[in-house]
């Protein structure tokens, strides 16, 4: 069954999710704060699929356990939770490796589309093919059975939208991409929101795998539109 940790420290909230999720087919586990978030994902040796965390709880905060959780799994879903629409909070949380952020107030529809949405791109890190199938571009290897890309003979520690990004990239080299098709490969036509989850995303990307993220050989921007994966070729012309 798939599983989530709801992390939040609202009664109301936190019981409305839950019900919520558990009418979509989730089985839940739900705790009240940063600290038991944690202690409960290690407990279970990170038996779950999804965690759903608020942004600001006293004690430990959701940015804090974001990065814990990250650091413990780069293949668990991750979604914030927040009051706040201030960017800065969306952008922060992605910048620690979320996968998505949901605004309160909202609906039980909307949450179960986001999760549902995340979900899917989790499970899709164990349906692959059984032939190894390897695609390379300059000095990367991007692996479609592991779904891991390699730089050299170093592995690229990425989340699996982080990889899923970029291999839709280098499957299109030397296309420009915009950013709204970017959205619909990754997180799906029906996503509600916007793309500026895109641009955080790459932006994470840019530190991984360029040599100095502000002067990007790889992803290039297309200034108005999109981005564009070049194999680092210096003939190549410049965006």
């Amino acid at each position: 069954m798939k599983r989530i940790l709801v992390c939040e420290d609202e009664d109301v909230i936190r019981d409305f999710v839950v019900i919520n999720l558990s009418r979509a087919g989730y089985d839940v586990v739900d705790v009240n704060c940063g600290e038991d978030a944690l202690a409960v994902f290690d407990r279970e040796n990170g038996n779950f699929d999804i965690v759903l965390l608020d942004i600001m709880m006293p004690g430990m905060d959701g940015f804090h356990v974001c990065k814990e959780l990250r650091n413990r799994s780069a293949t668990l879903g991750i979604i914030m939770l927040s009051a706040k629409t201030q960017e800065m909070d969306k952008v922060s949380g992605l910048m620690l490796g979320a996968d998505d952020y949901i605004t309160k107030p909202f609906s039980p529809s909307e949450l179960t589309a986001r999760i549902d949405a995340v979900y899917r791109r989790v499970s899709m890190t164990f349906v692959r093919e059984e032939k190894v199938t390897t695609v390379v571009s300059g000095p990367f290897t991007l692996n479609l059975k592991s779904r891991t890309v390699s730089k050299g003979d170093e592995v690229i520690d990425l989340t699996q939208v982080e990889y899923q990004i970029l291999e839709y990239f280098i499957m299109n080299q030397n296309t420009a991409l915009d950013r709204r098709s970017i959205l619909h490969h990754i997180w799906g036509e029906n996503y509600p929101g916007d793309d500026k989850i895109v641009d955080v995303n790459v932006r994470r990307i840019r530190l991984k795998i360029e040599d100095e993220p502000s002067k990007p050989k790889y992803v290039k921007t297309i200034w108005g539109f999109g981005y564009k994966w070049s194999d680092g070729n210096p003939e190549e012309e410049e965006s």
